[in-house]
């Protein structure tokens, strides 16, 4: 008999309590066709692959026949390696605005500090 694809990837997301709106959102897809999917008998080795890749699941077990363990390894140390470069470029520019906001802040206080002490020197010889 053959192996339904939809079911058995349903039966994994459900097993594993993965949430379809989650699922859905990292695939850049609606929920309905999430729930296609699971519908579907076949569906294209490609479509599973991301489905494993978006929840961090090695599919190889479900479907040896597919996939090697290697292939979503492979994937998962890439997706690390992306995030840690995302995380370190998202780190820049934090401290690119920080360091812009600072410098602001220290103009604008010697502009208070030149303006109170010309305010101090004008008020002091009114009396």
């Amino acid at each position: 008999m053959d192996k339904h694809y939809g079911e058995i990837i349903e039966r994994t997301i459900r097993r594993n309590g993965y949430s379809i709106s989650e699922l859905a959102r990292l695939m850049k897809v609606n929920r309905r066709s999430i729930y296609n999917w699971f519908n579907q008998p076949k569906f294209k080795p490609e479509i599973i692959f991301k489905i494993g890749c978006a929840l961090k699941h090695d599919f190889s077990i479900e479907f040896p026949e597919l996939f090697s363990s290697d292939e979503f390894q492979r994937a998962f140390d890439n997706s690390k390696l992306l995030n840690v470069a995302f995380l370190t470029e998202e780190h820049e520019k934090i401290n690119y605005w920080k360091d812009k906001y600072i410098n602001l802040l220290e103009e604008y206080n010697q502009i208070l500090a030149i303006n109170g002490s010309s305010l101090n020197s004008v008020s002091y010889s009114t009396l």
